[in-house]
């Protein structure tokens, strides 16, 4: 398969599954992750990106 072809076929696959919320249950510790990035962000020690610039950041991570 060609890079695109899976590409596409994975989204096929993400599409399917994420038609029901249920078939995803979160771990337990992802709630106090979430409520601790929420505080950091409240209190300014966290800073929200652009979607772009993220991608940017994690494919200098890469690099």
């Amino acid at each position: 398969m060609t890079t695109a072809e899976k590409l596409e076929l994975m989204e096929m696959i993400w599409a399917d599954l994420s038609q029901d919320e249920t078939n995803f249950a979160s771990p337990p510790w992802h709630e106090q992750v979430l409520r601790e990035r929420e505080a950091a962000m409240r209190e300014g020690r966290e800073v929200p990106i652009d979607w772009e610039t993220a991608k940017r950041k994690l494919r200098d991570l890469r690099a």
